[in-house]
């Protein structure tokens, strides 16, 4: 040490903490106290507000608050705040550790440039390390234009790191102001997208650019709201009126899922029965195969509490998936809707399912089917619209999923959508059937007149004959035991029953393990 050195005078620890607490809350506070006031004049949180009700109290450990951008030009040198227009880092959810990047509107418009992304780089790396769940809060304005590409670049770290870790961990997007471009393409990769009705949208090109483009005017909502985004594109799977209301459905969700693919989902506490009979389920659905029900009220039944978890409840509502707790563990459920569309399978019906069953399946949540589907939705539209490769996107997503799979066939099934439907043949480990199912190749009346067309033309009465032949059609192939009597199902069950036997299904399963070939990885339909 040099006299120089040790005649220093040492700066006092009491300065050093005050001036760090200064900093800390010029970043908290962010350059211009009014920008609070217009987010909330727009009906919108801060990033900090959002976070702090994401996240359990007192739980958030942020993660670069000091960090500022180094970029020059068009008076960026001038404006250089804390934090770059994001809040990254980590907290608890219901105990459980969850990273987190919120976008600060208040700070460049939330706009993303090199620091900004470098930030998100970072919790996106920590979360993957970590093994933990990532829930993104976006509401920005894009790439930073006064960055150029350097910006644009930042993006691409950001749509490599949620390609690299889905199936890894879930991927949480949570839409509560507007993304516009290339940054729509980071909620598209994750496995959920939130949307609070109103003030969020989301688009590629904006409606400036389309009206010069095709002449159509449009708002922003219009074009990429919320319920837009919930019934018409499917990009959305939850849609809420308020961001208090949307970000309590986040930590729900959260609760069912696990942290990695490297663990299972947590069990609850059951205070439900598990041997509790399920009788009303015989009323709910009723005996005539064209009569419709609501399918949700069959799997509330079936549930835990009565309480489901419905998934892109408004798009493609002819097949309802749902997360549920059976005995506290935590299933997911595939099933036809009868009163909508009679419960077929379409182009997006096939999509929607297909997603579901591929996530369930990363995240080794076990499957169930409940069956109760006349076909595939014919028509020009549907076949010009590729049918064929969306189906077999669900068909893929099947017979790929290596998680406990168990089917119920409630009343009919028929044909193709019956062995998309994780029918035995795909590989489903178990297959229950009520009485009075009809699995077949179609219904009896189209049967009918299919195989036995020219007796009935040359009939003396050909009503009376197709009458004949659709009972003696039904009597030979469609009797409630056909299946059963192959093997083609594992037991024809009481309605009264399918909670109990789902449950200790579902637990003799619970170790299962089923090891694909090996390969880099399979091509399926897109």
């Amino acid at each position: 040490m040099t006299t120089m050195d040790h005649h220093r005078p040492a700066a006092a620890p009491a300065d050093g903490a005050a001036r760090l607490a200064r900093l800390r809350e010029e970043a908290r506070r962010g350059p211009d106290p009014a920008a609070t006031e217009r987010q909330h004049a727009k009906g919108k949180l801060t990033a900090r507000e959002r976070i702090a009700l994401l996240l359990d109290t007192d739980s958030f450990q942020e993660i670069e608050p000091l960090r500022r951008h180094r970029a020059t030009g068009f008076g960026l040198e001038h404006r250089k705040p804390y934090t770059d227009g994001v809040v990254t880092g980590w907290g608890t959810v219901y105990g459980r550790t969850v990273f987190v990047y919120a976008h600060d509107f208040r700070i460049f418009g939330g706009a993303l440039g090199e620091a900004h992304a470098q930030k998100i780089h970072k919790v996106m790396d920590l979360a993957e390390q970590a093994g933990a769940p990532l829930v993104s809060l976006n509401d920005g304005a894009g790439a930073r234009i006064q960055e150029g590409v350097t910006a644009l670049a930042g993006y691409g770290g950001i749509f490599q790191r949620n390609t690299r870790a889905s199936g890894v961990i879930p991927q949480i997007s949570v839409m509560l102001g507007p993304c516009a471009g290339g940054a729509a393409y980071s909620p598209a990769l994750t496995d959920f997208v939130f949307m609070v009705r109103e003030t969020s949208q989301m688009f590629i090109t904006g409606p400036d650019v389309v009206k010069a483009v095709t002449g159509e005017e449009i708002s922003q909502n219009g074009l990429g709201g919320a319920d837009v985004h919930a019934g018409t594109s499917g990009v959305a799977h939850f849609v809420y009126d308020d961001e208090e209301s949307c970000l309590e459905e986040v930590r729900y969700l959260l609760s069912l899922l696990p942290a990695n693919n490297r663990e299972l989902p947590p069990v609850a506490p059951a205070s439900d029965p598990a041997d509790r009979r399920t009788d009303v389920l015989a009323d709910l659905v009723p005996a005539d195969p064209n009569r419709p029900y609501d399918i949700r009220r069959v799997i509330e039944e079936v549930a835990d509490d009565g309480e489901l978890f419905e998934i892109h409840a408004a798009w493609a509502p002819n097949v309802v998936c749902a997360l549920v707790r059976l005995d506290g563990h935590v299933t997911g459920v595939v099933a036809n809707q009868p009163i909508s569309l009679a419960g077929v399978l379409d182009i997006h019906a096939s999509e929607k399912a297909a997603r579901f069953v591929q996530f369930c399946d990363a995240f080794s949540i076990p499957i169930v089917t409940l069956i109760d589907v006349p076909g595939f939705l014919p028509g020009v539209d549907q076949e010009h619209g590729g049918i064929i490769r969306h189906g077999a996107k669900l068909l893929y997503a099947y017979c790929n999923a290596t998680v406990p799979r168990i089917s119920v066939v409630l009343r009919k099934a028929y044909g193709g959508a019956y062995i998309v439907m994780d029918s035995q043949s795909v590989g489903a480990d178990l297959t229950y059937a009520w009485p009075g199912n009809e699995i077949a190749v179609m219904g009896a009346e189209g049967a009918a007149n299919v195989i036995f067309r020219k007796q009935i033309a040359e009939s003396d009465d050909p009503e009376a004959t197709r009458e004949r032949m659709v009972k003696e059609y039904k009597a030979e192939l469609m009797h409630p035991y056909y299946a059963a009597e192959r093997g083609l199902v594992d037991d024809v069950i009481d309605p009264g029953e399918t909670r109990a036997v789902l449950i200790r299904s579902l637990a003799m399963l619970r170790a299962k393990h089923a090891a694909l070939p090996a390969r880099k990885h399979g091509n399926p339909p897109v």
